[in-house]
């Protein structure tokens, strides 16, 4: 059953000027496994973006609760490049009290959007 549905999109340059304006945000948004690819290479701003995107949409479709931390969601890929929700403390609590217990992602961009859609579902 489809608890929540969420999906965010984000202007890539945009969202590049604010990383410009504060570079500390890439360290409060992700996590260092998210910052790099599989290769150890940094992200591209488009790529950060998708990940941003996800992050946000995974908030909505629990229906933005308070107090969750950016680190508790994490976008991470298989070895197919898939990517996936990896989710603990403060997200993963929200998640138990909705009774969520699968995540559906997908990450898209062109241009300059980035888009991020999920789904939470229940046993």
């Amino acid at each position: 059953m489809i608890i929540g549905i969420g999906i965010d999109v984000v202007d890539v340059p945009r969202f590049e000027a604010t990383l410009a304006r504060t570079p500390g945000m890439v360290d409060r948004l992700f996590t260092p496994e998210e910052r790099t690819t599989d290769l150890g290479h940094p992200r591209t701003p488009t790529s950060l973006a998708a990940r941003f995107a996800a992050k946000e949409a995974v908030a909505k479709a629990l229906g933005a609760p308070t107090g969750m931390l950016w680190h508790d969601c994490q976008v991470i890929g298989d070895s197919d490049g898939r990517p996936w929700l990896a989710i603990s403390g403060t997200v993963q609590a929200a998640a138990e009290a909705q009774g969520i217990e699968r995540w559906h992602l997908s990450l898209s961009h062109d241009g300059d959007v980035a888009v991020a859609y999920v789904i939470a579902e229940a046993g």
